[in-house]
């Protein structure tokens, strides 16, 4: 008896002795190398730049481009966006993208809130971050959690919908907030910043440029107007230390795609998400292709005698430039006749082959320095600061231009300016009433907003500019859409919220007008 207790005492030993190694170590070897768990601001910024950008670009082909007729698919089918008609599942891709990366903002701010980690400028820029995809969010459906969004990891599955007022009141601080946190001056990790590689007070431009965006996006409510106006009156004229902008086309908000698929760490998304036939399968819209055909405009005449070869990627049908009209009935014999290709550029400008805008450079737009010139010149002709909407508007084109034809000068006080314009017969006439003034800025604008985001959709919805014709093939009553309806799944997900937002707002389709839009 006295050998089975040594027996099985010395077993509990061994077996003490074994679990006692097993531990050692234990934690080092079960820790991923790869997947971290935790994590740092500079960590967390370009997955979060590059993600939103590419689910902007990729509505921006398919959907923003199809409304306001930059292409026109050759279609028959139901439900086609160039004919004001969309199934309510084109709602869920940027709802459930925005969302995310929304999440990653935060967690940027939050992580830059750390004392081991604070950063001043990672909280500013993840601020405009937000305020940026936030605007993008109401802009496009109206009403949508904000104050509670993002708190499902906390157990908040069912998040109120807040009124876009609401919403938007307060992306005016968080802009606000981002300028003083951006004005201290700290610094960021360039190589984790793909838009301005560091360039805290580049970000600080930026965000106030969005700034003004969003200021003059509500502005004709007349609740808020008086406010609105005064602040872009403050910004524009006031201190400019205190509220910097973007000063040239260097300064715009972009992301430079850097190779081609598996080269570079930014790849243009249209190289993986599109397959390269159906990139090239909608024809240029015959309202966006004819007026620069007709404008001998640099974006589209082939450079250097190459033919069918342009920096906006767009190649003729025959020997000329033509389009297909929007909204054409079903049935309509229509042909296709242009297609996206681009050129690339040396430093010496010469042009050295052709190249899809799948793989250019320059489509990562956020916001372009042309487009606050426009937005300049119409604050300026309404009155809201006392600036030259004329000098604003030729701005605008010059760097709308130049930003796609390094060749084509800035200076609007060139040769080679003055005598686009004049050929093109879009000189500023200051002879015209409020509205003529409003066409021949949003006209520019919208050429300027190409490739970005929505933005050519939210101004038309917010301006009625520029005037685009309506084939007879629309529906929709041939009204533009004003929003997208909610993702089907948010019935059912968040009932009675939705229910809640639906009766502040009005009935969830396509049809019903955003806070902004209405009278």
């Amino acid at each position: 008896m006295k050998h089975i207790i040594y027996k099985v005492t010395g077993m509990l030993l061994a077996l003490t002795t074994t679990l006692s190694s097993c531990d050692k170590d234990f934690e080092e070897i079960n820790t991923d190398p790869i997947n971290i768990l935790t994590t740092t601001p500079d960590k967390l910024l370009a997955p979060a730049l590059v993600n939103t950008l590419s689910t902007n670009m990729n509505r921006n082909r398919n959907f923003n481009n199809e409304l306001m007729q930059v292409t026109v698919s050759i279609s028959d089918g139901d439900a086609t966006v160039f004919r004001y008609e969309f199934r309510r599942t084109w709602s869920d891709y940027t709802w459930n993208n925005w969302y995310v990366q929304l999440k990653n903002f935060k967690d940027i701010y939050a992580k830059a809130s750390e004392p081991e980690n604070l950063n001043t400028s990672y909280q500013g820029i993840s601020l405009i971050s937000q305020a940026w995809v936030y605007s993008l969010l109401t802009d496009t459906y109206g009403d949508v959690p904000y104050t509670e969004s993002n708190q499902g990891k906390d157990g908040l599955l069912e998040p109120a919908f807040d009124n876009q007022k609401d919403i938007y009141l307060d992306l005016f601080n968080k802009l606000e907030e981002a300028n003083t946190l951006l004005s201290q001056g700290k610094e960021i990790v360039p190589s984790s910043d793909p838009v301005y590689n560091g360039n805290v007070v580049a970000w600080r431009k930026f965000g106030n440029a969005l700034y003004l965006r969003l200021l003059t996006r509500v502005s004709a409510k007349s609740d808020v107007s008086a406010a609105t106006v005064a602040k872009i009156k403050e910004i524009v004229e006031g201190n400019p230390s205190k509220y910097p902008l973007m000063d040239n086309n260097a300064a715009s908000a972009t992301i430079r795609w850097t190779g081609e698929a598996g080269s570079g760490p930014y790849v243009n998304p249209y190289v993986n998400a599109v397959r390269a036939q159906d990139f090239r399968s909608p024809g240029m819209g015959k309202f966006f292709i004819e007026q620069l055909r007709d404008w001998n405009d640099p974006r589209i005449i082939p450079a250097y005698g190459i033919e069918g070869i342009n920096s906006l990627g767009i190649n003729p049908g025959g020997d000329s430039y033509s389009g297909v009209p929007s909204g054409y009935v079903v049935g309509e014999d229509v042909i296709k006749s242009a297609y996206f290709y681009s050129y690339e550029t040396l430093s010496n400008n010469k042009a050295i082959g052709a190249r899809s805008l799948q793989q250019s450079p320059l489509t990562g737009i956020i916001m372009n320095y042309a487009e606050l010139q426009f937005i300049l010149a119409e604050a300026a002709v309404k009155g809201w600061i006392s600036g030259s909407a004329e000098n604003y508007y030729n701005n605008g084109i010059a760097n709308a231009i130049n930003y796609w034809v390094p060749r084509f000068p800035a200076d609007v006080s060139s040769e080679t300016f003055t005598d686009y314009v004049s050929g093109a017969d879009i000189n500023w006439d200051a002879t015209l009433s409020l509205e003529g003034k409003m066409e021949q800025i949003h006209l520019q604008k919208y050429f300027a907003l190409f490739l970005v985001d929505m933005q050519q959709w939210f101004e038309y919805r917010r301006t009625g500019h520029p005037v685009l014709p309506k084939g007879a093939g629309m529906r929709n009553n041939g009204v533009m859409p004003a929003r997208m309806a909610y993702p089907v799944y948010v019935q059912s997900a968040n009932p009675t919220n939705y229910k809640a937002a639906v009766a502040a707002q009005g009935p969830d389709e396509i049809f019903t007008n955003v806070w902004w839009q209405k009278p």
